[in-house]
């Protein structure tokens, strides 16, 4: 159980700086999802096995998605907006392994996710509209709306840092409060639930960003 959301505790230091437990956790899925894709595109062919068909069944889906938000090549986007969810939902559902808290119930993994986001956004906003005319859609419709787009901006983001943050959360407090009071197998069904709310919130979140990127990119 997590004592604090806001508190985080040390897994080991190097030197002057300390490395809490879901820096580790983090670190721990990233090396299993950077395995996973190796192992799962090392052997692609023409003819796909039932292992490369899901793979591509998964990209076609996601560059559906893409297009449908972002007009033009889908590939642009895929690779942030896919490990922006695969890795949202391995954080999510880590939780589920006994003794490991998910990253993303700690405000400062959602807090560097929305800032990924936000960086993304601003990108490809120069990228695609250039500096003139990526500053020129803070002043649309009329440049006394430019202090209100400029707090949204942000507010924006923040509101996806903390919708993350307050579902993932308050799912892990539910869980060990239930599991501490009513033994192990209770909260099982809580458990699937957990994971159903852990699949929801990653696709939320990337289809947000996919969204908050668009915007940047449309100057809409």
């Amino acid at each position: 159980m997590i004592d604090s959301p806001l508190s985080t505790s040390a897994a080991f230091a190097l030197g002057p700086v300390t490395v809490t437990w879901p820096v580790v956790v983090t670190w721990g899925i990233i090396a299993l999802l950077g395995l996973g894709a190796a192992l799962a595109t090392r052997r692609l062919s023409p003819t796909p096995g039932r292992a490369q068909a899901v793979l591509e069944l998964i990209v076609v889906a996601l560059d559906s998605e893409i297009k449908a938000t972002i007009p033009g090549d889908p590939g642009r986007f895929r690779a942030l907006i896919g490990t922006l969810l695969l890795f949202i939902l391995c954080a999510n559902w880590s939780g589920l392994v006994p003794g490991v808290e998910p990253p993303t119930a700690h405000l400062e993994t959602d807090a560097a996710l929305a800032v990924v986001v936000f960086a993304a956004g601003i990108g490809w906003g120069l990228r695609e509209q250039g500096l003139r005319g990526w500053l020129a859609t803070f002043a649309r419709p009329s440049w006394v709306m430019i202090p209100l787009n400029l707090v949204e901006q942000i507010t924006r983001h923040f509101s996806l840092m903390v919708r993350l943050f307050g579902n993932v959360m308050s799912g892990v407090f539910v869980i060990s409060i239930v599991g501490a009071l009513a033994g192990l197998l209770v909260p099982i069904p809580l458990m699937a639930l957990d994971m159903l709310t852990g699949a929801v919130q990653a696709y939320i979140f990337a289809a947000l960003a996919l969204v908050f990127i668009g915007s940047s990119v449309s100057g809409e």
